[in-house]
């Protein structure tokens, strides 16, 4: 198993300890080096159809089924899965409508054993680290990483060491790290800050890092595209659409769309639309400024806890799925973001507030006139709404950020009455 720099190209082989997350001539980050020359889409096609109606095996996973475009070198002893992926594709009309595109399809990764699209990427860097003779697997976390990493480390009976900021994060989201079994950490900083702490220690510690500086967790994230093409019999709708905090699901995207057209799965690219927060949003301003550097936010601020990273490590891989696909970028606020949310809920899908940054980056891209009506998109749901339950508290029972009052629920306090007298409210 062979990875390149994406800055300089260097090479260096991952088939054995210690793991390397970056160059070492340059310092960039590393990409999986696959050989396709003997590819044939046409049979894996075939043979993707096929594993899409097996159960209770490694290729029902929706990861796993395409592995020969993942991990083809990793030993199938090697695996760990939930079963991940196979997640709902929908088309509700209620968020159509408040997008107000033609056709809108909603991939909802929240529906991964762990709740998030970090699953698709875990299974993958968790084997691959088991492969390697890794016990004790490690990240930094603002949630969802932290969680999905706990399950499939618990799944795969290692240990699992999680670094969790302080502040403004989903007290769901620890728990249920909490629970999975993890060593459970929380610091005074920020994700940034972990990452620099991961890259220095990681190794040190004969631990593993499973955040998106490891290219196996891109790799594994690639199957999110590599579903939804499945889905749609590879014909893939006008724009993708998708939340941006680490960026490391932009970069699974590129190089997942990458390897689809090159490989003639698909025989057109879609255009690609990366959605940050307002309070977090370095990349997109230095896409805005037309800026080839990124400056990192020091501080950043959003309701939506997965988003509230300033310093997104994959900015440059990002930055090429964009001049790879006439991509664009585009920051909405706190309130934007729970409106939508509010609009995914009610439609019977549910989503936690940064999934909803997709819908709500879209809608507003519509409404500028950068997306056309007519055209056709498709929207990554990165999380479930039961990830962070204080978001609903918050916007139904405390009225925060709810600029759409008829959008708010309420709960109701009754007497139960006699037969054939309902509820006196």
């Amino acid at each position: 198993m062979q990875a390149a720099c994406i800055s300089c190209g260097d090479q260096v082989m991952l088939d054995r300890k210690p793991m390397h997350y970056h160059c070492g001539l340059c310092g960039g980050l590393l990409r999986i080096v696959h050989d396709f020359r003997q590819v044939d889409s046409a049979r894996l096609k075939r043979i993707f159809d096929e594993r899409r109606g097996m159960r209770n095996c490694t290729t029902a996973s929706g990861v796993w089924r395409y592995k020969e475009l993942i991990a083809p070198e990793l030993p199938d002893t090697a695996i760990v899965t939930r079963n991940e992926g196979n997640t709902g594709l929908y088309e509700p009309a209620t968020v159509r409508e408040f997008a107000g595109i033609r056709r809108l399809y909603l991939k909802a990764q929240s529906e991964n054993p762990s709740g998030s699209f970090k699953d698709n990427g875990m299974a993958v860097a968790v084997s691959h680290g088991k492969w390697l003779g890794y016990s004790t697997f490690a990240c930094t976390s603002t949630g969802n990483t932290s969680s999905s990493l706990a399950m499939y480390a618990a799944a795969a009976g290692m240990q699992a060491m999680v670094l969790v900021p302080s502040n403004e994060v989903s007290p769901n989201k620890v728990l249920q790290t909490l629970a999975y079994g993890a060593a459970l950490n929380t610091f005074n900083g920020t994700y940034d800050d972990g990452i620099v702490w991961l890259s220095d220690n990681a190794e040190l510690q004969s631990m593993y890092v499973c955040n998106s500086i490891n290219p196996l967790r891109i790799e594994g994230q690639k199957s999110i595209i590599f579903e939804l093409a499945h889905d749609l019999d590879w014909k893939l709708p006008d724009w993708i659409v998708l939340p941006g905090g680490a960026l490391s699901n932009a970069a699974a995207l590129g190089q997942g769309l990458h390897d689809l057209y090159t490989l003639g799965f698909i025989d057109r690219l879609p255009r690609v639309a990366v959605i940050q927060a307002e309070g977090a949003s370095p990349f997109h301003r230095m896409v805005a400024a037309s800026l080839r550097t990124l400056t990192p936010e020091l501080k950043p601020s959003t309701r939506a806890s997965a988003l509230n990273i300033g310093n997104p490590p994959s900015w440059l891989k990002a930055l090429r799925l964009l001049d790879m696909t006439e991509g664009i970028t585009a920051a909405v606020s706190d309130a934007e973001i729970m409106e939508a949310k509010a609009h995914i809920d009610r439609s019977g899908i549910g989503c936690e507030p940064a999934s909803a940054a997709a819908v709500a980056g879209l809608r507003k891209l519509v409404r500028e006139g950068v997306i056309a009506p007519e055209e056709t998109a498709a929207c990554i749901l990165t999380g479930s709404m039961l990830k962070d339950t204080d978001a609903i508290r918050e916007y139904h029972i405390d009225g925060k950020l709810s600029a759409a009052p008829h959008l708010r629920n309420v709960i109701r306090s009754v007497t139960l009455g006699r037969s054939g007298n309902g509820l006196v409210v």
